[in-house]
């Protein structure tokens, strides 16, 4: 069986799009290991078709040169047959080259791709094409094919174990305000309120998750919607994950933990303002996304330039509930 090593990105909602390409991989029979930065480690842990994990503790923008060195020097002898690099810098292709895996695929990008084998070209470079298929195309996908939707796995005993622990009930929904990005990506904390409030009238326990970065948009959450947890910088990742799997829906900004619900198979409600879900969609499995598409969206700007944020406020969250509730009833 063929070994290949997948060279992860560093943002959890690119970890999650980049599951279809590890999918077909392992159909077609190679056996996948996948490098990627702690943060995202859990999302990989979750993904059919990835056979084993390598943490890299590399730091975001640094070169890390020693610690590259080291993992590439235990990886020489593990016979990996080529790499598949997701990252468009040179420091993502630098540990396939030091293992000295004979090829190493992925996007020209920076230094018109320094130290790849093979140099893939983005397909419409004049637009943001769907980040699922930019990254099955190095598998050899082609781009007008339909394409499987991003998926990951949590044992359903783990996953009612980790609600428990958390005291969360059957029925409950996940609220998740935070996005990394920038504040253009984030619904307002009053209509997350609004959401919330309606949820408790309809019988289902709320709980909002975030980074520790959240906790200040949980607290208000929870202020508007009394009784509402705020569980924001309380959870790891891997426990995040779990309790998602659990949820019985999930609105979200367009964010990691969005792409993780989706890819879950939970009612998911994508919120997008400055982004595109053409582009980066969650997993269509039983998902939908609100998006006004004004003039001025998407910007992909992480402030909003024009100062109103109109295209996350004239979400409504009277709309927003309808459409989770279509979600959870079908």
């Amino acid at each position: 069986m063929p070994r290949g090593l997948l060279i992860a990105p560093q943002w959890i909602g690119d970890a999650v799009m980049a599951q279809p390409l590890v999918a077909m991989l392992a159909a077609r029979g190679e056996h996948v290991a996948a490098l990627g930065v702690p943060s995202i480690a859990p999302v990989l842990r979750a993904m059919p078709g990835v056979t084993e994990v390598i943490e890299a503790p590399f730091r975001h923008g640094r070169l890390d040169f020693a610690a590259r060195w080291h993992i590439a020097t235990a990886l020489r002898s593990r016979g990996y047959a080529r790499a598949y690099i997701l990252g468009n810098n040179v420091k993502s292709r630098l540990v396939p080259w030091l293992a000295r895996i004979p090829e190493r695929i992925g996007y020209a990008g920076e230094a018109a791709g320094l130290l790849l084998t093979c140099r893939h070209h983005a397909q419409n470079s004049s637009s943001r094409a769907d980040m699922r298929k930019h990254y099955a195309q190095l598998a050899g996908a082609d781009a007008r094919a339909a394409l499987a939707e991003p998926t990951l796995h949590v044992a359903p005993d783990i996953a009612a174990s980790v609600c428990a622990r958390f005291g969360l009930p059957a029925r409950w929904i996940a609220v998740c305000p935070g996005a990394e990005y920038g504040p253009a990506k984030q619904w307002p904390v009053e209509h997350y309120g609004a959401l919330a409030l309606r949820a408790q009238r309809d019988g289902y326990a709320v709980a909002v998750l975030g980074a520790p970065s959240d906790t200040q948009a949980g607290e208000a959450i929870a202020r508007l919607a009394p009784h509402a947890m705020n569980l924001c910088g309380r959870t790891r990742l891997d426990e995040a994950i779990a309790l998602l799997a659990g949820a019985s829906g999930v609105v979200s900004n367009d964010s990691g933990l969005m792409h993780i619900a989706a890819a879950l198979s939970r009612p998911t409600l994508g919120i997008y303002g400055s982004t595109d879900p053409r582009h980066t969609p969650p997993a269509a499995h039983h998902s939908a996304t609100l998006w006004l598409h004004l003039p001025c969206s998407p910007c992909f700007a992480r402030a909003c330039p024009l100062g109103h944020l109109n295209c996350l406020r004239g979400i409504l969250p009277e709309t927003a509930w309808a459409a989770l509730e279509g979600l959870m009833r079908h």
